[in-house]
């Protein structure tokens, strides 16, 4: 994947065996790393995106809040953090949904996005896709409008794309 003439797939670094035997682990460290690799990313995951009327960018701790925060500064946008269960300090509402080995609930702000607002979803990696469709959940409960989702990754074999129904998906790299 080419962005401003930087091979970004080139700073994504294969961890074998990692956090579990047999699992090939996609590291961003190098990415991150590296500034102009960084900036070229952002400038790839707000591409289609700088004439959409992005209003907030939302994106899911941990990793999701690194490209998120740079994606909504680039888009003129405010950011959203959504988190996991009794980190955010005023009214919440939540969403649990099922992982491989039991449930996890997020939450984001009740008041985090104006009724109606276009909202940008941004995360580093797409896996099995219950984390973002949550998030997703989320941002309607609160009034948002879903204008798109981005990752850096999408992990194919996983079939993540199928729990995010019809919506607008964009991925810089796949595998």
């Amino acid at each position: 994947m080419m962005s401003n003439g930087i091979d970004i797939k080139r700073y994504i670094r294969d961890i074998p065996d990692w956090p579990k035997k047999g699992i090939l682990f996609r590291d961003i460290t190098p990415l991150l790393a590296d500034p102009e690799a960084f900036a070229a990313a952002v400038d790839a995951l707000c591409a289609g995106f700088t004439e959409a009327g992005i209003e907030y960018v939302a994106a899911v701790e941990a990793r999701g809040f690194i490209f998120g925060a740079a994606a909504a500064k680039q888009l003129g946008a405010g950011f959203v953090p959504i988190r996991k269960k009794g980190k955010l300090p005023s009214e919440t509402e939540s969403v649990s949904y099922e992982l491989e080995y039991g449930t996890d609930t997020l939450e984001v702000h009740s008041d985090a996005v104006e009724n109606g607002a276009r909202v940008l979803l941004v995360d580093d990696l797409l896996a099995t896709g219950g984390t973002m469709a949550a998030a997703c959940e989320l941002i309607e409960k609160i009034g948002g409008q879903i204008a798109g989702i981005v990752f850096l990754i999408e992990l194919c074999e996983l079939g993540g794309r199928e729990k995010l129904g019809g919506r607008e998906i964009s991925v810089l790299m796949s595998y």
